[in-house]
């Protein structure tokens, strides 16, 4: 146990897109616990679901229970609309993009703070260690929940927390396509997408972690959407 949570205090990111080269296949040495990595991502997503959660509800019922429950209802939807091309614009530009240490100072700045950000998941995607981004958007919600607040809660502010809402449930989702098969349509549809992003012939496609829809528009769909493939043996399943 004490190595276990040496393990998870050191450092998260440990190598760089700029300089690993392609992925490797969807596969996991042998001797690897799924079990045991399945309970070392809950660890590290359970703290930022904590945090997150009685924003979202208190604003949620506040809105809902305000005279102003249509505004409410449409701030939801246009979050959780705004929030499908952003979760595959980051996914591809920013988890993918390739940032060399080198040039200006911006370019600097972008290479420390994304270039080891995705490298390590799909080298090691049975790895609960990079599974999830732990705390890493709690500095985005300090910002921009107090600045939503300069709207009425039910406005702006609801808006962020749907956001919010929409990332924990794709957090959740991405845990559960590497460790869990359920049976139900939709789970098998985004798994059997997400997997096969993760195999030799996904690299550069399926970024669409809870639907394949700006996949399709932007010309990176699945080309195998049958395809099941189990995150411990990459074997089909």
């Amino acid at each position: 146990m004490r190595s276990e949570g040496r393990e998870e205090r050191r450092s998260v990111h440990t190598l760089q897109k700029s300089k690993v080269g392609p992925f490797p296949e969807l596969v996991a040495p042998k001797g690897i616990d799924s079990k045991v990595e399945s309970a070392k991502a809950l660890r590290r997503l359970r703290p930022v679901t904590i945090i997150y959660t009685p924003l979202i509800l208190a604003l949620a019922i506040l809105s809902f229970r305000s005279p102003h429950p249509a505004e409410a209802f449409g701030f939801v939807i246009l979050g959780i609309l705004v929030y499908t091309p952003v979760e595959y614009l980051i996914h591809r530009y920013l988890l993918h993009g390739v940032f060399p240490d080198e040039g200006g100072p911006i370019a600097r700045i972008l290479h420390r703070l994304f270039d080891a950000s995705h490298a390590d998941h799909h080298a090691r995607p049975w790895d609960g260690m990079y599974m999830n981004g732990h705390v890493d958007t709690v500095w985005v919600a300090m910002v921009f929940v107090p600045l939503s607040f300069l709207a009425p809660y039910y406005t702006l502010p609801l808006f962020v927390a749907t956001l919010f809402a929409c990332y924990l449930f794709e957090e959740w989702l991405h845990y559960a396509m590497h460790f869990k098969h359920y049976k139900n349509r939709y789970f098998r549809y985004v798994r059997s997408h997400h997997l096969y992003h993760h195999s030799r012939q996904g690299a550069g496609l399926a970024y669409g972690m809870t639907s394949g829809m700006w996949d399709a528009v932007l010309g990176t769909r699945d080309r195998q959407p049958e395809q099941q493939m189990s995150p411990v043996s990459g074997q089909g399943g």
